[in-house]
């Protein structure tokens, strides 16, 4: 899993480095070049179906730029005849998501990142800060991890990236309008929690790590985009859950989470009625992807888009 997948491997992560970031994180200016024109994306699509069950499985990208047309064709018809939408998380108030902050990002009394870093990571912080017009310290109350997710949304912001743009936003929006009911697969309390427990040592690599990958993610995002248009969730796949470092945040990341909705779509599928769940692209990709479980379980899955 690369870093960018990393950053984008939670909903509640993307909610809360848009929406729960300090307001002067969210001043960076965005490129003139990020209007692109509009793109015709037909991104993957299954299904897996009973006599009176059926559940559609829909990989996402938590935030894009504006111009992408992908509710359309079979997504749009399998999104319309579900009576539930299941995406990651329920929609969260901003107010609450910056709440969170204050809950589950603050470092421990007594600590600032100017203790907890090395003078030469401290000092590559500042830079970066000072790169994207942030002033010195802005972030040194808070926690490494969340230091790292909220760094990594300025290079996608400044080329018209948004969690408004993004599938899930669509998806609850149309959901709303059409009085259809969301439920969620997780609560953002759970997936920050992922973050917040790893070790101290890990999280200042991961912002360590992320200070010097930034050049690199609105190419890297740019890609996955590329091949989720393209229905292309093997490439995807690839790219998204390779090279990872830390078998065991892979674990909790990925392999346990799929292993989890695995077991909530098979009690599902004894329900009758019609489920639209959107998730990740990431965890519809790969040997240890959702299908890959749901199949090792009898289920068949048929590819729709």
């Amino acid at each position: 899993m690369n870093l960018m997948s990393k950053c984008l491997s939670g909903a509640a992560c993307l909610a809360l480095m848009f929406s729960g970031a300090p307001a002067f994180a969210k001043e960076a200016k965005v490129s003139a070049t990020a209007a692109a024109a509009p793109i015709a994306a037909k991104p993957a699509l299954w299904k897996l179906s009973d006599p009176d069950t059926t559940i559609y499985l829909f990989g996402t990208i938590h935030v894009l730029p504006k111009g992408i047309d992908w509710m359309q064709g079979p997504v749009a018809k399998a999104f319309d005849s579900s009576d539930t939408l299941v995406t990651e998380i329920p929609e969260i108030d901003p107010a609450k998501m910056q709440g969170l902050v204050g809950k589950i990002a603050l470092l421990p009394k007594g600590q600032t990142l100017k203790t907890v870093l090395s003078p030469k990571d401290y000092t590559a912080l500042n830079k970066t800060l000072a790169e994207n017009g942030l002033p010195a310290g802005a972030f040194d109350p808070l926690e490494p991890w969340f230091v790292a997710v909220t760094l990594s949304t300025l290079p996608l912001m400044k080329h018209g990236y948004t969690a408004e743009s993004g599938v899930e936003s669509q998806l609850q929006n149309r959901a709303k309008a059409s009085k259809t009911p969301q439920v969620g697969l997780e609560t953002a309390e759970f997936q920050l929690g992922i973050f917040d427990a790893l070790p101290q040592k890990a999280q200042v690599t991961y912002l360590r790590d992320t200070i010097k990958g930034m050049p690199k993610f609105k190419t890297q995002i740019d890609s996955m985009v590329k091949y989720w248009s393209g229905g292309n969730p093997e490439k995807l796949g690839q790219l998204m859950n390779t090279g990872e470092t830390d078998p065991a945040l892979m674990k909790a990341l990925l392999t346990n989470r799929n292993r989890n909705w695995t077991g909530w779509i098979k009690e599902r599928m004894d329900k009758p009625g019609t489920v639209f769940i959107a998730v990740g692209a990431g965890h519809l990709a790969g040997k240890d992807s959702v299908q890959s479980m749901l199949k090792k379980q009898g289920f068949k899955l048929t590819r729709v888009q």
